[in-house]
């Protein structure tokens, strides 16, 4: 079965970093987008980055670009959210979900297997 499982999170002080991992499973990598979303309490869920089934391209929320870096190894079927220079207002649950559509520009894509998702806290 398809199966997206989310790992890394964890309490970090403001100006730390993180790296999330997401694992596949079930499917073939290769074929997919891949995109993270966060949701915190009392907000609505929302894109942080994507990153191509092929080529690899990667985008990013304006909130996150040239803080968050977004990666992928299909090899082993993983894929990565290295988060720096953590604000208070990251904190969330971070999830990664799959598309069979590509990313682009500003629009994240439609997705159908989530991850049960990886809770992110930035406190001091």
């Amino acid at each position: 079965q398809v199966q997206l499982a989310e790992s890394g999170g964890g309490l970090v002080q403001p100006g730390g970093s993180l790296r999330l991992s997401c694992a596949a499973s079930g499917f073939t990598l290769d074929y997919y987008a891949i995109a993270w979303f966060r949701q915190a309490p009392g907000k609505e869920r929302e894109g942080v980055s994507c990153i191509t089934s092929r080529d690899g391209r990667t985008y990013y929320a304006d909130s996150v670009k040239g803080r968050f870096t977004i990666s992928r190894d299909n090899a082993k079927s993983m894929v990565y959210l290295q988060m720096n220079s953590l604000k208070p207002e990251d904190t969330a649950v971070y999830y990664c979900a799959r598309s069979g559509t590509n990313c682009s520009g500003h629009y994240f894509p439609v997705t159908d297997y989530w991850g049960q998702g990886t809770q992110v806290t930035v406190s001091s």
